[in-house]
C-alpha cells in the first residue's frame, strides 16, 4: 500500500503548475499519504537535504492564482549522468518516497521514465555500498512515476491540452488585440513571434483567434516563393481597404534549407517590397507568466487529482504513465510512448516530412490550419452561384464569441459561393423582415468583438408570427438557417419544426450552434461564451481574496447559470472557493447549519477569508441575502459577512481565446453541414456540439431527448463528476498528521 509521495516541477515553468501541485498535495493528504515537495526539479532531487521537504495542507493554500511554480524549476546537467541519478535515487530512498509525480514537458517526463527504469539497479548498488560500510540497507520497493503535461508549447502526445497552453494562448491573443489598435491608428503591419519550439500550436491558434493576415508554422512546408505570396496577399488586403495587418510567426519556423526564419527578415521583406511601416514584436517569456486562466487551473486540478487516484487505486501496478485529458476524459499513456511520439514530430520536421508531422499533431491541427487558410483569404474562393441564401441569427441572451461564430460561418459559406444574410434581433428580424446582407470584408474584424453585432432578443412567439416568418423566408429565398444561441433559441427552432406541415417555408435545413454562458445545452460539453464568463467569475473571486486583512470575512458570491451549476462549480474549483451551492440539489436548512459549524472551525484553524459561490437558482427560498443574514446572525461577531452579486458583468467583455476558437470551429462546422444539406436538398435539423471526437453535428431530435426541458439543462451533465473533487480540495482545516480528516463543506449535487 502506497504511503509516501513526492511532487516536483521541471523544465520550463507554465501557468497552472501551482494548481497541479495543490491538487496532488491535497488529494494525497486526503488519502492518508505523506507528501514531499522537491525544490527546483531534478536539481533538488539530486541535491537532497532541504530541497526535499514535507508539504502540509496549508503549504499549498493561496497558490491557485499564482503563475509559475512555487516549488521552483531548473535544468540539471548532473541528473543526466548515471551517478547523478543514483544520488537522486538515494535521496528518494532516504525519505522512503514510493511514488513521484513529475509536472513538465517531454524532457522532464523522459527523465522520470529513465529514473523509474534504472531504479532497481541504483537500489542494488546503494545497498551494496551500505553492506560494505555496515549501514542499514534501504527497503526494496519499486518507484512509481506519474507525469503531468506542463508545457505552454502544447506539444505532448497523450493529451489534447497541456497545463499552461491556454494561458499562454490568451497572452498572445490579448497582445494581438492590443497591437491591432495601434496598428489601425498608424496603418502599420506587425510581425509577431510566438514561442512553441518546433510546435506551431500557439501561432496557429492565435492566428485563428486573433484574425491574423498570415501565419508561418514549423509544420507547414514553405513554398519557394512564400515571401512573394505573403507580400502579395498583404498588398491585396491594402487595396480592399485593410491598411493594417498581423503576421504571426512561430519561433521554430524554417526556410526550405532548414535555416530559421527571423522576424527581422520578414520585416525587411515587407518594408522593401511594399514600402509600408512594419514593426516587430517578440512576445518572449511574457507568454509564460501571469495568473493562469480558469481552464488551466481546472485542467491542472483534474490531472493532479487523477495522478494521485491512479497511484492509490492501483497500488500493485507498476506506474510509468502520463495523465492527460483526451476528449474531456482522463487518460493514462505510458511515459515512453508519450516521449517517443512527442519527439517524432520534430524528427519528421528535420527530415522534411511536413505532412507526416501534421498527421502526428492530430486531425484538429490540420483542420484548424485549413480553416485559417480560408479565413485569411482576401476574397471568397468562389463567386456566388448557388440559388438562395442562408440566414444567420443570434438568439436569446448575448454571449462572448457570438460574433466570431457569425463571422466564420458566414465566410465559410461565402467561400463556397453561397449568399448569407444576417437576421437583426434574432427571430424578431424574421418577423419584421429585418435582414441584412453579410459581406466578406465587413466580417473580418468581428472575431474579438463582444456581444452580437446583429443583435439578440428574447420574446415568445404569437400564432400570427409564423405566417410572417414563412412569408419573409420565401421573399428572401432563404434556403437554410443557422441559429446561434441558448435553450430559448433551441426551443424556438423546435416550434418552427412543429409547424412544418402548415408552412412549407420551414422545410429547410436548420443548424443550431450552442452559445450561452450557462453551458446548459445538450449534445455539447462546452457552449460559446461559458469560458469567458467563467474567467470573469474567477478574476472577481481572486480580487475579493485580495481584500483579506485582519478582519475575518465570509463572502457569498452570486453566480449566473439559471438551473445549471456549471459556472458555480467550475468557478469554485478554479478559484479555490470553499463551497458552491448548486441548483442540481438545492439548499437545505440542515446544510446551512452544518456550514456554520464548518465556518467556525475554519476561522479557528487560521482562515482569514471564506468564499461561497451561490448559483442564482440554487434555491427559491434561501437567497443570497437570506444566507448572508443567517450567517451573520450566527457568527457571534467572530467574522463579518459580505455579498457580491456579479450580475451581467459575467456576460460582457472581449471573448477569451477558448471561446473564439470554439466559435470558429462550430461556425465552420455549421456552414459546411448546411451547405451539404442544401446541395442534397435535405431539410435536416442538426445541433453542433463539442463532444467525443471533437466538434460534430448530431440530429436535433437527439438534442431534444438529452434535455431536461422542465429544468432547462441536460439530463446528464459531465461536470458533476467533479463535485467530489471540489469537496476534497476545499476542506478548511489543515491536517495534523497524514490521513487526519478535517471538516469539509458539501457542494450539493445529485452527482
Amino acid at each position: 500500500m502506497l504511503k509516501t509521495l513526492a511532487v516536483m516541477t521541471s523544465g520550463g515553468d507554465s501557468p497552472g503548475m501551482n494548481a497541479a501541485i495543490r491538487a496532488v498535495v491535497r488529494r494525497a493528504l486526503d488519502g492518508g499519504l505523506t507528501v514531499y515537495g522537491v525544490r527546483d526539479g531534478y536539481e533538488g532531487l539530486v541535491q537532497g537535504g532541504d530541497a526535499i521537504r514535507p508539504l502540509e495542507w496549508k503549504d499549498v493554500g493561496g497558490i491557485l492564482a499564482k503563475g509559475g511554480t512555487f516549488l521552483g524549476t531548473a535544468r540539471c546537467q548532473e541528473f543526466k549522468s548515471r551517478p547523478g541519478r543514483r544520488q537522486a535515487v538515494g535521496n528518494l530512498l532516504e525519505h522512503r518516497i514510493e511514488a513521484l509525480v513529475v509536472i513538465g514537458g517531454d524532457g522532464s517526463l523522459m527523465g522520470a521514465h529513465i529514473l523509474a527504469t534504472e531504479w532497481l539497479e541504483h537500489l542494488q548498488e546503494l545497498n551494496g555500498l551500505a553492506a560494505q560500510t555496515g549501514a542499514e540497507p534501504f527497503p526494496d520497493y519499486t518507484l512509481q512515476v506519474v507525469g503531468l503535461p506542463g508545457s505552454i508549447d502544447n506539444d505532448l502526445y497523450g493529451t489534447d491540452m497541456c497545463i499552461g497552453a491556454d494561458t499562454a494562448l490568451n497572452h498572445i491573443v490579448r497582445a494581438l488585440d492590443d497591437l491591432s489598435s495601434t496598428a489601425a491608428s498608424h496603418q502599420r503591419t506587425f510581425v509577431v513571434e510566438t514561442m512553441g519550439r518546433h510546435c506551431g500550436y500557439l501561432a496557429l491558434a492565435s492566428a485563428l483567434a486573433g484574425g491574423a493576415s498570415w501565419v508561418l508554422l514549423p509544420e507547414e512546408e514553405l513554398d519557394p516563393r512564400w515571401h512573394q505570396k505573403m507580400t502579395g496577399a498583404i498588398e491585396n488586403e491594402r487595396k480592399v481597404g485593410r491598411p493594417h495587418h498581423m503576421v504571426v510567426v512561430a519561433e521554430g519556423t524554417r526556410h526550405l534549407d532548414g535555416l530559421p526564419i527571423h522576424t527581422e527578415e520578414i520585416k525587411e521583406i515587407l518594408t522593401r517590397r511594399l514600402g509600408i511601416d512594419v514593426r516587430v514584436t517578440v512576445l518572449g517569456h511574457v507568454q509564460r507568466g501571469g495568473t493562469p486562466t480558469a481552464f488551466d487551473r481546472n485542467l491542472a486540478t483534474r490531472l493532479g487529482v487523477a495522478a494521485v487516484d491512479i497511484l492509490i487505486k492501483n497500488p500493485t501496478t507498476s506506474h510509468r504513465h502520463m495523465v492527460g485529458l483526451i476528449r474531456n476524459n482522463i487518460t493514462a499513456t505510458p511515459l515512453v510512448e508519450v516521449v517517443e511520439k512527442s519527439r517524432a514530430v520534430g524528427e519528421q520536421l528535420e527530415l522534411g516530412n511536413y505532412e507526416k508531422a501534421r498527421e502526428l499533431r492530430g486531425e484538429t491541427f490540420s483542420k484548424t490550419l485549413e480553416l485559417v487558410k480560408t479565413l485569411t483569404r482576401i476574397t471568397p474562393a468562389q463567386e456566388k452561384h448557388m440559388d438562395g441564401a442562408v440566414a444567420i441569427l443570434t438568439g436569446g441572451a448575448d454571449g462572448p464569441g457570438m460574433n466570431a461564430a457569425v463571422s466564420v460561418a458566414a465566410r465559410c459559406l461565402l467561400n463556397q459561393g453561397i449568399s448569407v444574410v444576417g437576421v437583426k434581433d434574432a427571430f424578431l428580424g424574421l418577423i419584421r423582415d429585418n435582414l441584412v446582407e453579410l459581406n466578406w470584408n465587413d466580417l473580418v474584424g468581428w472575431l474579438n468583438r463582444p456581444a452580437s453585432e446583429i443583435g439578440t432578443a428574447r420574446f415568445d412567439f404569437l400564432s400570427e408570427h409564423f405566417a410572417a416568418i414563412a412569408q419573409n423566408l420565401k421573399r428572401h429565398n432563404i434556403r437554410g438557417i443557422i441559429a446561434i444561441g441558448g435553450w430559448g433559441t433551441y426551443a424556438k427552432v423546435a416550434e418552427l419544426i412543429e409547424r412544418r406541415p402548415r408552412f412549407d417555408a420551414f422545410n429547410i435545413p436548420m443548424i443550431l450552434v450552442p452559445a450561452t454562458i450557462d453551458n446548459n445545452l445538450p449534445c455539447t460539453e462546452a457552449s460559446i461564451g461559458a469560458d469567458t464568463a467563467l474567467n470573469t467569475i474567477v478574476e472577481a473571486v481572486d480580487r475579493i481574496r485580495h481584500t483579506a486583512g485582519a478582519t475575518h470575512r465570509v463572502f457569498i458570491v452570486e453566480i449566473m447559470g439559471r438551473d445549471c451549476g456549471f459556472l458555480a462549480l467550475m468557478g469554485a474549483l478554479a478559484s479555490g472557493a470553499e463551497k458552491a451551492y448548486l441548483p442540481e440539489n438545492g439548499i437545505s436548512l440542515a446544510e446551512l447549519s452544518g456550514d456554520m459549524e464548518s465556518l467556525r472551525k475554519a476561522f479557528a484553524s487560521g482562515k482569514r477569508m471564506v468564499i461561497y459561490l451561490r448559483n442564482e437558482n440554487s434555491s427559491d427560498f434561501y437567497t443570497t441575502d437570506f444566507i448572508r443574514r443567517v450567517v451573520q446572525a450566527e457568527s457571534n461577531n467572530e467574522f463579518e459577512v459580505r455579498t457580491a452579486v456579479l450580475g451581467h458583468i459575467q456576460r460582457g467583455g472581449v471573448p477569451m481565446a477558448f471561446d473564439r476558437i470554439l466559435a470558429c470551429r462550430m461556425g465552420a462546422a455549421a456552414a459546411f453541414t448546411i451547405a451539404e444539406c442544401m446541395q442534397n436538398a435535405s431539410s435536416d435539423v442538426q445541433a453542433v456540439g463539442l463532444r467525443g471526437r471533437g466538434v460534430e453535428t448530431r440530429p436535433f431530435s437527439e438534442a431534444l431527448r438529452e434535455m431536461d426541458v422542465q429544468r432547462g439543462r441536460p439530463k446528464d451533465q459531465w461536470f458533476l463528476q467533479l463535485v467530489e473533487v471540489a469537496d476534497a480540495l476545499a476542506k478548511y482545516a489543515p491536517f495534523n498528521h497524514p490521513g487526519q480528516q478535517s471538516a469539509k463543506p458539501r457542494m450539493r449535487s445529485s452527482a
